[in-house]
């Protein structure tokens, strides 16, 4: 088979006083490829890995900061509902909470 034009992708890295010569003489073009590629390809993995981490560690900040939020607002109503003292409608007095003993 006689090419006229380099083929596809291995055009680049022939250079092209070799492949003349290889045509006009009809050695054949060896190319040497070193794949050093071995094993897992750890960015592929590292990507989702990471993402997923920083999502798992964002929700945990959520629960955390909701968590807070709560507490603040139970100890608020609290001090609210003692400082209050007793509320009465209509006859029913209700005590909201109990007084410090000492």
């Amino acid at each position: 088979m006689d090419h006229r034009t380099p083929p596809g992708n291995i055009a680049p890295h022939i250079p092209a006083a070799d492949w003349q010569r290889a045509q006009t003489t009809g050695q054949p073009v060896v190319i040497v490829m070193h794949d050093t590629r071995t094993g897992i390809p750890w960015q592929r993995l590292l990507i989702p890995f990471a993402i997923a981490g920083a999502v798992v560690a964002g929700g945990w900040g959520l629960v955390a900061c909701l968590c807070l939020l709560l507490d603040a607002a139970a100890h608020t109503a609290t001090i609210i509902a003692g400082a209050a003292g007793p509320i009465g409608i209509g006859g029913i007095t209700l005590k909201l909470a109990r007084g410090k003993t000492t």
